[in-house]
């Protein structure tokens, strides 16, 4: 069961809109990381749910995707993510969790998996301007991702990485989504 929530949870860029995540099932994705694991059991993450379409186009110009596909400026709209979760560390409770928001962020995105639903985590974002929309306290959070979620509208497949050794995700003319892997003999250290 874990095997298979693991190899279906793919990094998905385009959405169907109109498939609307609730605040009871992002209630629940946050519930699920609240329960992983933390350094010295400090719990310095805190989660900002959004869900309607106004608060999703509000966040959606500080985000920044797919840097490898350069000729793709992001999902346009109709294929947009239905709802976000910005997690950030409550900088009063100990020094940013970049470790610790990873690891939350991944269980987050395993049970929207198992929920149906698919994301995308952003690194890559306009963290100032964000938090100012938002209307969060920079002084106290840092944001450390955001989860960009929804129902996914597109295809994701995870190829062999090639001779040449290069994991750059590409798309063909379909718009298929390929994530090269490497195998796990490659992966094994002996």
């Amino acid at each position: 069961m874990l095997k298979e929530l693991v190899y279906s949870c793919r990094t998905y860029r385009r959405f169907d809109e109109d498939v609307r995540m609730t605040e009871e099932e992002l209630r629940e994705l946050v519930d699920l990381g609240r329960m992983t694991a933390f350094s010295a059991n400090s719990q310095s993450l805190k989660f900002a749910i959004y869900h309607t379409r106004e608060d999703a186009a509000r966040i959606y110009p500080s985000l920044i995707w797919a840097a490898a596909l350069k000729d793709w400026d992001g999902p346009v709209e109709g294929e947009r993510p239905a709802a976000y979760i910005v997690i950030l560390s409550d900088l009063t409770m100990g020094p940013k969790r970049a470790i610790e928001s990873g690891i939350t962020a991944q269980t987050m995105m395993l049970g929207a998996v198992e929920k149906g639903y698919g994301g995308c985590m952003l690194g890559s974002v306009q963290r100032a301007k964000l938090a100012e929309t938002l209307g969060i306290d920079q002084e106290r959070y840092s944001i450390e991702l955001v989860l960009a979620l929804g129902k996914p509208k597109e295809e994701v497949k995870v190829v062999p990485v090639g001779e040449n050794g290069d994991t750059t995700y590409y798309r063909d003319e379909n718009q298929v989504h390929y994530v090269p892997k490497r195998s796990l003999e490659d992966v094994l250290y002996s």
